[in-house]
């Protein structure tokens, strides 16, 4: 395993500030977002489909900060009413430009449709009752799995490893259940990208997650989720407060360690060895309390301890 650095954390700079940032931060590797959700995508997967030359201006910016693209990330909502098209088509353009990137790992989410073919926006359903939303769930599943398999076909035909689908609210595949049945209806490609904070969220234990899902982790974010107890207590984390108010929130984003501590990642890195995970560790950054460079810096050197406590002393693992 390597630590490395999701660029979206300085989603509104230029990408050559987020690999400077990657460089001084000693990372090898850095996840860069391509589309889909992200407001200020960091490459421009269409230009650079179209100019071969762009793309070595890119191989060269990675290469003389001796980094390299574990992943790239175009999560979003595709099947969305409004904008599904959009997203689905920036998961088709992820798949390509990894190809001609030599990017095994796209990772990306698995979206979720609306109630109807009139619906304006997604409609996620948690409950089965009152008893229609369990038929409206069955047509959003049928939709998905149409909309996966063509996904994947073309990223069989591209040579991509894995698509590395995020376990997030809002979206079918947002836990082990539904990632699985996403898996068994379209192969072996469809893996899971476990971010914790999005499991603390939805109160999951990531650890036990990562032992369910075993060799289907294709990918890793790092960042924490602070429960705020106190307003937790009457609100639960059902908190459609807003993000922009995080001091009346009951949960928030936060810096790796400033949610749960060395304890709890020493246990997660462990479970993710224990089930022969290998890749990357991508630090994410959306804490509203620190600014994007403080967060990151904050976080690596964390985890740096953490690796140590578990025998490594550099950023990954070595057999």
């Amino acid at each position: 395993m390597e630590l490395a650095l999701f660029t979206n954390a300085l989603r509104q700079r230029p990408l050559t500030e987020a690999l400077d940032l990657a460089t001084s931060l000693g990372l090898g590797a850095v996840e860069v977002a391509v589309g889909g959700a992200a407001t200020f995508p960091h490459l421009d997967a269409p230009d650079l489909l179209r100019k071969p030359a762009a793309r070595r201006v890119l191989e060269a910016e990675l290469k003389s900060r001796g980094l390299r693209i574990c992943a790239l990330n175009c999560s979003g909502f595709p099947m969305h009413p409004e904008y599904g098209e959009a997203h689905t088509q920036a998961v088709e353009d992820a798949l390509r430009l990894a190809h001609f990137l030599e990017v095994d790992t796209v990772v990306a989410m698995s979206g979720c449709p609306g109630d109807s073919p009139n619906s304006r926006t997604l409609n996620w359903i948690v409950c089965p009752w009152p008893t229609e939303l369990a038929a409206v769930l069955g047509d959003q599943w049928e939709r998905a799995i149409e909309v996966w398999a063509e996904l994947a076909d073309l990223a069989k035909k591209l040579g991509t490893r894995r698509i590395a689908l995020e376990l997030h609210p809002m979206q079918l595949a947002y836990n082990v259940p539904t990632l699985l049945r996403l898996r068994n209806a379209i192969g072996p490609i469809i893996g899971a990208n476990v971010d914790p904070s999005h499991l603390f969220w939805q109160q999951m234990d990531p650890v036990l997650v990562v032992r369910a899902l075993g060799d289907l982790v294709c990918h890793v974010h790092l960042k924490d989720l602070e429960i705020r107890q106190a307003a937790c207590a009457i609100a639960g984390v059902l908190d459609t407060t807003s993000f922009s108010l995080p001091d009346e929130r009951s949960w928030n984003f936060r810096t790796v360690g400033r949610g749960h501590g060395a304890e709890f990642w020493q246990n997660f890195l462990s479970e993710l060895r224990d089930v022969g995970y290998r890749g990357s560790l991508s630090v994410e950054n959306e804490d509203p309390f620190q600014t994007a460079e403080e967060g990151c810096c904050e976080a690596v050197l964390f985890m740096r301890d953490v690796l140590g406590t578990l025998g490594v002393g550099d950023t990954s693992y070595s057999e």
